[in-house]
């Protein structure tokens, strides 16, 4: 089946996001590892993601657990720290598709307030054809129906769209529906599947 559309993931895509580590360097693997085992920072993240207040969700978090506090703010002041850097060779795929004419579109675990500032930072988030933003969409990946919204919004069906994602529990819900998917594990892999679906030559892939 020829592919209509490809669809990126953000995170762990085409920019890292690794909380973690961020905290490893500032506050010490050591605390870190003692505030995530008390703290379920990823499923408050999934709140923002699901259309949460990216500011007040994380706020009230940290003045609901004081002894973290100031650690639980740096998830909003520091956000950028968090999501960082681009993966440049994704980028340059991203863009490299555009140029061949084939629709782009961005499906992303992602808050309301904070996707246009990241759009001004990371301008190729600006540059989808369509973006899902699952703040916006008040459902997150890999809940089946978030699927099938991108299908009702785009038009495209199910065999015609090439998605990439870093979780398999995402890819496996896309499969579930009929998407022809790519489990992320490096830029690398991604251009190659690119090559063989025949969207992109080999030096457009570099």
């Amino acid at each position: 089946m020829a592919i209509k559309a490809v669809i990126f993931d953000i995170g762990n895509v085409l920019i890292e996001w690794q909380p973690e580590r961020f905290y490893d360097r500032v506050i010490g693997e050591t605390r870190r590892k003692e505030m995530f085992a008390e703290l379920d920072l990823h499923g408050m993240n999934d709140v923002i993601d699901r259309g949460g207040h990216f500011r007040d969700t994380i706020y009230g978090w940290a003045d609901d657990t004081p002894k973290w506090r100031d650690e639980i703010r740096m998830w909003h002041d520091n956000w950028f720290d968090l999501a960082s850097p681009a993966i440049d060779h994704s980028v340059r795929l991203l863009r490299a598709l555009r140029r061949q004419n084939v629709p782009v579109f961005a499906l992303s675990n992602f808050g309301i307030q904070n996707w246009p500032p990241a759009v001004q930072v990371y301008p190729f988030m600006g540059e989808f054809d369509r973006e899902y933003v699952s703040g916006r969409m008040g459902v997150i990946k890999p809940d089946p129906r978030i699927y099938e919204m991108v299908e009702q919004d785009c038009g495209i069906a199910a065999e015609h769209l090439l998605f990439t994602d870093d979780r398999i529990d995402n890819i496996n819900a896309a499969a579930n529906r009929g998407w022809n998917v790519h489990l992320f594990e490096g830029a690398q892999g991604w251009a190659d599947r690119l090559v063989t679906e025949g969207l992109l030559s080999a030096k457009d892939a570099l």
